[in-house]
């Protein structure tokens, strides 16, 4: 069973390590982060000293997930649009030995319902890369639907697009 908790600057250890290779890791990041691999230090600075990177106080979120035995993802939440209405989630990652085990989709309908219940937000959306089919899987089987292609991102000589995916209070309420 998996629970939601505050990040901890403890957590960066265990969550860094996930990241096996720079093409995992900018599936994670996209261009957040200017280095790879990721440090401890560099994670925790743009997370607690720069606010996620976020202009606005109190709008960056990180979370952990964990189970009965530690860390087993990771994601953040923060406002979009300066609505104080819609939630995107972001930088979701799950520990390499759990992944295709229902963690993924787990965290995220936790997420979902912390985004809603909680934060009271009336959507949420996230972005995923067409060229990672597993996380697109995930975030539909946690009720996302597609709802446009945006942005490409150019690594390595690939040209990556982003598909943005949102589900509505309303469509939320309906699932559960």
């Amino acid at each position: 069973m998996l629970y939601l908790r505050q990040y901890k600057k403890d957590d960066a250890k265990t969550i860094t390590g996930w990241f096996e290779n720079e093409t995992v890791f900018r599936k994670w990041s996209s261009d957040r982060f200017d280095t790879y691999p990721l440090s401890d230090e560099e994670m925790n600075r743009k997370y607690i000293d720069c606010n996620g990177d976020c202009a606005e106080a109190d709008n960056f979120y990180p979370m952990t997930a964990c189970d009965e035995n530690g860390i087993v993802g990771h994601f953040i939440l923060r406002y979009v649009n300066g609505d104080r209405q819609t939630l995107r989630i972001g930088f979701v990652v799950v520990d390499n030995k759990k992944r295709g085990s229902g963690y993924g989709t787990e965290m995220i309908r936790l997420a979902l319902r912390y985004a809603f219940r909680i934060y009271g937000a009336s959507k949420v959306t996230i972005g995923v890369f067409n060229n990672n089919p597993q996380a697109h899987r995930c975030y539909i089987s946690a009720g996302f639907h597609d709802v446009s292609e945006g942005r490409v991102w150019s690594f390595k000589g690939e040209e990556w697009r982003v598909i943005e995916m949102a589900i509505s209070r309303e469509e939320y309420l309906n699932k559960i």
